[in-house]
């Protein structure tokens, strides 16, 4: 466990435990948006384990927990993104088994995970693999301020009102995408970019181009791409990291069920 000072985390006491596992949400890619318990883990852990886009040595999750790292030994690692389901699980189990390696001598590790490690993150994986080996408390989720809540304040309209139904899904399935739309009063679609000229033609067509906002890549800075009404909007070319919010209408207390 490092030595790192965490006065700068105010009435937080949570320090990583020696042979214990920690999927730490940490936001959208900011400093300042982990939570204090996501900063005092990281703080106090012996073994980091950061996310790397292929083909490069950059990680945005890294480079968002640099300020809370001392002494900690730092694994990147590229995660699969395929769809072969064979080679994906030998990947998962091989960093599995570094992560029991560690945890066998002792130490603390984490893993940093963008957004919250139980939505669309790469985290659910590997707790999968690490429940067959690994105590039960001797694993931990902290959750961190995913990307559908970060975008959503930069509209500053609500979410959800009275009986309002959220759907959170994916935005690859059209034919299910076109279901939810029916089915409630507020959409959250994560990996837009690429469905990107057929999603703006269903909400076309559904009338719903005024009331969909879009955000890319959302506090990353420069990065960050922010559509407050796709009415008018050209599709272009976007981040995997893109969150679509469609507000379809409002139910009221007294709607009859």
């Amino acid at each position: 466990m490092t030595e790192q000072n965490n006065q700068f985390l105010p009435g937080c006491n949570v320090q990583a435990q020696s042979g214990h596992f920690y999927a730490v949400g940490i936001g959208p890619g900011c400093s300042d948006l982990l939570t204090l318990r996501a900063a005092a883990i990281i703080a106090s852990a012996d073994v980091i384990i950061a996310p790397q886009a292929k083909g490069t040595s950059h990680s945005l999750a890294l480079a968002a927990v640099q300020p809370f790292l001392d002494k900690q030994e730092v694994i990147c690692v590229n995660y699969p993104m395929s769809r072969n389901q064979q080679a994906t699980q030998q990947r998962w189990q091989k960093l599995a088994g570094t992560v029991l390696d560690n945890c066998r001598k002792q130490l603390s590790v984490v893993q940093v995970t963008l957004g919250d490690p139980l939505i669309f993150a790469t985290s659910s994986y590997l707790l999968a693999e690490l429940t067959e080996h690994l105590a039960e408390d001797n694993i931990h989720i902290v959750p961190g301020i995913s990307a559908f809540q970060t975008g959503a304040s930069r509209f500053g309209e609500p979410l959800t009102l009275q009986e309002d139904r959220l759907t959170l899904m994916s935005a690859t399935d059209l034919k299910m995408v076109a279901n939810a739309l029916d089915n409630c009063e507020t959409l959250v679609l994560y990996k837009a970019g690429g469905v990107i000229n057929e999603l703006i033609e269903l909400l076309q067509q559904r009338k719903l181009l005024g009331s969909s906002r879009l955000i890319s890549c959302v506090d990353q800075r420069d990065d960050e791409l922010v559509i407050k009404t796709l009415v008018n909007w050209q599709p272009e070319p976007l981040n995997y990291m893109t969150t679509m919010i469609i507000h379809t209408g409002r139910r009221n207390w007294d709607e009859e069920k």
